[in-house]
């Protein structure tokens, strides 16, 4: 680049631009509305509901002339073009006056108002607008009667609609009531005598016109002196000190941008204007006013919008003040720093993209309002998860589920100290007209109102006039230590200082306070995300292959960063960390290595994340929840101050220019043409930018600007960050121009691509995440998710279908697009559904069922129904919400394993999506919809329990069927068998089973996932033995089938003479082929591991294994108990399961003490227990004798015989294998088992009762038992009540 001014970066000013009506062309109506009429019609046609037809025509032709729209034209702008910055004609004229011309008459208010917007281009960049429109009498003859003949035709149609009552206009008139129409013009006439009454021959006609600064970055307050001093010079009675366009090409040519961290004063028309810019070290450029924001919503209001943007919700702003929707879009993006809001972005929405309202992706855009409608008439696309935010009425509404911002009442007390200290009241002012003027500060007039002798603190005398939520607010800040005296010298010591500054007071007090919430803001990241640095997982390939597969890899190690966070803040955080804008912040963390690459904005991040480090030196992973305050304020406010009261540069004079004689003339009250000639091309040799711009800061400014303040850096880096990032996002803003239906229809092909990318990448990183998961289970590497991920994950996969079932919708019809369409579903079923007795209506009568294997045809399988589905979520009376049903039936639909299905289903009825969807909607792009129901597909290769995990209250009938042993049928069993059900939240207490049926159906509060099953009977009647192969039982709703293996007698004198067993259960795995095999899913047990190939699982033959696979089983069991307290908690499986499932702890100690037991006759079983009774006496006799000195010996001796003791008291008829198990239970939980190994190593009779070979009589294998069992110490282990009832130890 060259030096001077050819470099974008250098110039105040890229454009000036004039709009307003175009005499030659006449009065056009403005397209748009034409467009918006045309797009109702047709939504009318289509059978959707009429409402909004009507309400539309009265948007143009109801309304008198003087309120309809007609089209604006760029009349002028200078200079042509710079190569920097394309003039993009579209765009300006429908952002400079986005709604067209408007007319008023003499009668009417005229004040000049002020707006600013934003052009995004398609790579990311932005260019700013300022626009200042004013009204000018309108001149020309023609358009004054053509405003006349419009008044006559308006005035014979409303008096038509008044005398002719009866007449149907269309299918809705038909439809309603005869009186409507009478009512409804009863306003017409009211509005008739109030302001349908342009006379050409005597009113006056004004018309809007529009001047605008097109600038590279946003100094809003020094663009708004400019535009105000030269509409007041035009206004103003004498003529101004030079032409206007000295200053108007002062300010494009001869006025440069402020280099970082200097101010720079130019010249106004009539005074002098200031703008300062932060230093590379500072927080970027920011120049609204946040007090506004503040003013307007209210900080609770502000927090709850500033959270919903942070998680990358749809952002709909609304209000009839276009410079509110731009200061409040502008404000909540500015306090994201660090984090750069990553997706569409229009503040101010022009009437013609309306449509873009149905982007399926997320956005932030402002939407006009007129002012008379109310919400109630905004119908909106999608509602699942937008966040509503009516600015005038001070209102917010927020989607469901919205999570907390971490230690919300202390930030919202830390930034309400901060506006009291301006005088600001947190709680917003509703009536704050601040749009129209300047930001105003109360604390001004308070300071004066204290010179003026008046007695009181300025703010309690504040405080009697505002309400008493601030009064309550000031009581907090007073005992937080913040007193009003401090408050007030703040206002005295900064008017001494605006002596010398050089900037009105008020423009400094803006500057102070916007600094100060910024850096209260900012100090939130860095304290929340101080050690980030440790987790980002840096590539291990070089830069060009990670950006080939950056839709793959992980960029930060998620799960190891929330584990170290404190458990209020997750449900924020979790849901964070999957947004884009955290990932592109990561990414460019990765991208730079040293500090000269990185972005502006992530150097200055890291430089406060070191300082904190510093301060608080403390390790890398301990996160404390203690609201840490924001410490450094003041120097950030310095900053201001000394560039404001100290002036680096002073720009050039405006001059006379070189102009003919007679031009520069101009008529009072109307902005004059200017002259083309010399405003299109700048001074041509640039001595100036020589002279008074050192040559180093212009080049450092040329390289950093954009980087700086506009968040971007135009290397290669950017385009690599765009291209490897661009989920669905390529689109930032809508392209602001012609709109033909081709153009809509590309816009929304692109949605489609999106939407489908991005349900490929959640599907995927859903299922990594999970198989990752299943993997550790399985014993390959390392766990990876938590149970706030998971359901954070499923959360956005609900968001994303929401998404694409509210693209193209025909009608909106509740607040959820999914459950709609499901209802609709639902109805035209029940409708069709034949009576003839076939099962209730709505059951799809296909002949397929879920098999599964509930040991052969014990339980009927359940029959697969989406409307069943819908059924139980209807029934459960928690859920109130349109919203909250479809998630629920998602998340039931993922548990059982039907999502694709069930949407495969819902789609194939032709018909109704037809009827539902426009031609260009997701859900009717064919190819599209089968892939994305084929990712959906992949989820049925995980388990998942996002169900039952998350509506744990709520009542859930559950199936139980005992399947007795078809070798020896229980037809002759007499006795009253009885179970109970323990889940992972509950358990059912004992329940009486029919003998005859030997099943039953019970309901009870979700008892979450299945760990046990006790089961036994009351030993009645004359054939009390019963031999039970398992216990099935089916949660019928979500068709989670359990069973519980058994293999034993029930019965007194047979097996182990016990009466009951608690039975440890697993989840069966629903099959529809027919190999009906068992799977096990490995979330419910632990690593199978080796021993599988060693035992063949059948109970009646006892496995022989040799010493090595017993230790090797022992060592399994212990393994799987350890990695079970190494998961985070919520994501632990069931430990009883560890215990006493199939090769748990209790089966390998089985397998050590059968190892060469002695049996001493052929037919006679002995059991473990028998020989522990003995080893009792002995013990007991031993201790009596006090054989041995040893007091150790002696303890470990003692707590063995009392919970030998305990066990055999127990009112329990359990058996000798069942108490074997509890004491073992016992012994893991008080960490006593190894003592006991060593007991009885040593003791007499073990020599009597076991072979010589045997492995408890071989010293080190027996040792390196008892170091295993050690290995359990350090856990605290709780056992589920079932397992120890009845024994009170």
């Amino acid at each position: 680049m060259t030096t001077g001014f050819s470099s974008g970066s250098s110039r105040f000013a890229d454009y000036f631009v004039i709009c307003g009506l175009d005499t030659e062309s006449g009065l056009e109506p403005d397209e748009l509305s034409a467009l918006c009429q045309y797009i109702e019609d047709t939504k009318f046609r289509d059978g959707a509901r009429g409402k909004l037809a009507r309400s539309n025509e009265g948007e143009n032709f109801e309304q008198s002339p003087l309120r309809r729209t007609f089209k604006s034209k760029v009349l002028a702008h200078y200079p042509d073009n710079v190569e920097w910055n394309p003039f993009d004609q579209d765009a300006v004229g429908m952002l400079c006056m986005p709604k067209g011309l408007s007319f008023r008459t003499q009668v009417d208010s005229r004040e000049p108002q002020f707006h600013s917007f934003i052009i995004t281009r398609e790579d990311g960049s932005r260019t700013y607008g300022f626009a200042l429109t004013f009204f000018e009498e309108v001149t020309s003859k023609q358009i004054c009667s053509a405003m006349q003949t419009l008044y006559h035709m308006h005035n014979a149609e409303q008096y038509d609609i008044l005398h002719t009552p009866t007449t149907p206009h269309g299918p809705e008139d038909q439809r309603l009531p005869q009186p409507r129409p009478m009512l409804h013009a009863a306003p017409a006439i009211s509005r008739l005598q109030r302001f349908n009454s342009y006379d050409i021959s005597r009113d006056t006609l004004y018309v809007s016109k529009c001047i605008c600064l097109i600038t590279p970055m946003a100094f809003a307050q020094a663009c708004r002196k400019v535009l105000e001093q030269l509409h007041q010079a035009v206004t103003s009675p004498q003529p101004p000190p030079l032409p206007l366009e000295s200053f108007i090409y002062n300010i494009l040519y001869e006025v440069p941008l402020p280099p970082s961290g200097r101010s720079l004063k130019f010249s106004g028309v009539y005074g002098p204007v200031v703008c300062q810019r932060p230093s590379t070290s500072e927080l970027p450029l920011f120049d609204f006013a946040i007090s506004e924001m503040f003013n307007l919503l209210g900080v609770e209001n502000v927090l709850q919008l500033f959270t919903c943007a942070l998680l990358e919700l749809q952002i709909l702003l609304y209000s009839q003040h276009y410079q509110r929707l731009m200061t409040v879009a502008e404000s909540i993006t500015a306090l994201m720093f660090p984090f750069q809001w990553q997706h569409v972005y229009v503040p101010i929405l022009p009437a013609s993209l309306l449509h873009f309202l149905d982007a399926p992706v997320p956005y932030l855009m402002g939407l006009h309002s007129n002012g008379q409608d109310d919400r109630t008439k905004l119908e909106l696309p999608q509602e699942a998860n937008l966040c509503f935010v009516d600015i005038d009425n001070h209102f917010i509404e927020l989607p469901e589920e919205l999570p907390q911002f971490p230690n919300k009442l202390e930030f919202i007390q830390e930034i309400s100290e901060v506006l009291m200290s301006f005088g600001v009241s947190p709680e917003g002012n509703i009536h704050s007209s601040e749009s129209q003027g300047r930001p105003r500060f109360r604390s001004v007039d308070m300071v004066s109102d204290k010179r003026n002798g008046n007695l009181g603190s300025p703010l309690t005398s504040y405080l009697l006039r505002e309400n008493e939520t601030i009064a309550r607010l000031q009581a907090l800040v007073k005992r937080t230590g913040v007193s009003l005296e401090k408050l007030e010298v703040r206002d005295d010591a900064s008017c001494n200082k605006d002596a010398r500054a050089q900037c009105d007071e008020e423009e400094l007090k803006m500057h102070q306070l916007n600094i100060q919430v910024r850096e209260v803001f900012a100090n939130r990241f860095t304290q929340m995300f101080a050690d980030y640095e440790v987790f980002v997982i840096q590539p291990s390939h070089d830069k060009e292959s990670w950006f080939t597969n950056r839709d793959q890899m992980q960029n930060f190690d998620k799960a190891s960063f929330l584990s170290d966070q404190p458990e209020p803040y997750l449900p924020f955080l979790s849901r964070f960390l999957e947004t884009q804008m955290f990932a592109s912040f990561i990414d460019s963390k990765i991208l730079c290595h040293d500090d000269e690459e990185k972005e502006h904005t992530l150097r200055v991040f890291d430089a406060r994340v070191d300082k904190i480090r510093m301060l608080n030196v403390r390790t890398p992973t301990l996160r404390t929840s203690m609201y840490q305050k924001c410490t450094n304020i003041e120097e950030a406010e310095k900053a201001i101050e000394m560039r404001v009261t100290k002036i680096d540069h002073t720009a050039l004079h405006p001059h006379l220019l070189d102009m003919k004689i007679g031009q520069g003339r101009y008529e009072q009250g109307f902005f004059p043409r200017l002259q083309s000639d010399v405003l299109s091309t700048g001074p041509t040799s640039n001595k100036w930018a020589k002279r008074s711009a050192p040559a180093q800061w212009r080049r450092r400014d040329r390289q950093k600007q954009h980087a700086e303040h506009l968040y971007l850096d135009n290397d290669q880096r950017e385009k690599y960050i765009q291209e490897a990032r661009n989920l669905g996002t390529t689109i930032r803003q809508p392209k602001l121009s012609n709109l033909s239906p081709s153009v809509i229809a590309q816009t929304n092909w692109k949605f489609v691509e999106g939407l489908l990318k991005e349900c490929r990448n959640k599907t995927k990183r859903m299922l990594v995440e999970k198989m990752g998961r299943e993997a550790v289970e399985l014993g390959h590497g390392e766990v990876s998710i938590t149970g706030v991920e998971e359901n954070t994950l499923i959360a956005s996969l609900c968001d994303l279908l929401e998404r694409i079932w509210s693209h193209g919708l025909q009608v909106k019809q509740g607040k959820s697009a999914l459950w709609s369409h499901l209802l609709h579903y639902q109805d035209s079923k029940e409708k069709n559904a034949t009576p003839g007795g076939l099962g209730p209506p709505g059951f799809i009568h296909d002949s397929e069922r879920r098999k599964s294997d509930g040991g052969g045809s014990a339980m009927p399988p359940l029959r697969i129904s989406l409307i069943q589905d819908m059924r139980h979520i209807q029934n459960i009376g928690e859920i109130k919400t349109d919203v909250g049903k479809a998630r629920a039936w998602v998340r039931l639909s993922m548990e059982k394993k039907l999502l694709s299905r069930h949407l495969k289903q819902l789609l194939s009825d032709h018909e109704l999506t037809k009827k539902l969807y426009k031609r260009y909607a997701f859900l009717r792009c064919d190819d599209e919809k089968e892939q994305f129901l084929y990712h959906l597909l992949s989820f049925n290769a995980v388990d998942y329990f996002c169900f039952t995990n998350v509506f744990t209250t709520i009542m859930i009938p559950y199936h139980v069927v005992i399947v007795p042993s078809k070798k020896l049928g229980g037809s002759m069993f007499t006795a009253n068998p009885w179970v109970c059900v323990s889940g992972e939240l509950s358990e059912t207490g004992v329940l009486q089973v029919p003998r005859n049926t030997l099943e039953i159906t019970f309901e009870c509060q979700n008892l979450g996932k299945l760990t046990t099953v006790q089961m036994g009977h009351d030993n009645s009647g004359l054939y009390a033995k019963w031999l039970v192969e398992c216990v099935v039982v089916r949660n019928e709703i979500t068709g989670h089938t359990y069973k519980f293996p058994c293999g034993r007698w029930l019965g007194k004198g047979v097996d182990d003479g016990s009466l009951e067993r608690i039975l440890v259960g697993e989840l069966m795995t629903p099959t529809t082929e027919n190999d009906e095999r068992m799977c096990r899913t490995p979330p419910m047990q632990q690593s199978p591991g080796m021993m599988r190939r060693f035992v063949t699982i059948s109970p009646s033959s006892k496995p022989k294994l040799n010493t090595g696979q017993i230790q090797e089983g022992v060592g399994e069991a212990i393994n799987g108990i350890v990695k079970h307290f190494h998961k985070p908690e919520k994501e632990r499986g069931s430990l009883t399961l560890l215990l006493c499932g199939e090769y748990g702890l209790v089966w390998a100690l089985e397998q050590v003490f059968q190892h060469g037991f002695k049996s001493p006759r052929l037919f006679k079983n002995v059991f473990i227990w028998d020989f522990l009774e003995k080893a009792q006496v002995y013990f007991e006799s031993a201790e009596q004798r006090e054989a041995t000195p040893d007091e150790n010996w002696q303890t470990r001796v003692r707590h063995f015989c009392r919970f030998m003791r305990a066990i055999n008291s127990t009112s329990r008829n359990i058996g000798k294998d069942g108490k074997f198990q509890m004491l073992v239970c016992l012994g893991a939980r008080d960490h006593l088992l190894h003592h006991w190994i060593a007991l009885l190593a040593d003791c007499p009779i073990t020599s009597q009762m076991y072979e010589d070979s045997a492995l408890i009589k071989d010293r080190s294998l027996v040792n390196s038992l008892i170091r295993v069992l050690q290995t359990l110490q350090e856990f605290n282990i709780t056992l589920e009540a079932s397992l120890v009832k009845g024994v009170g130890i």
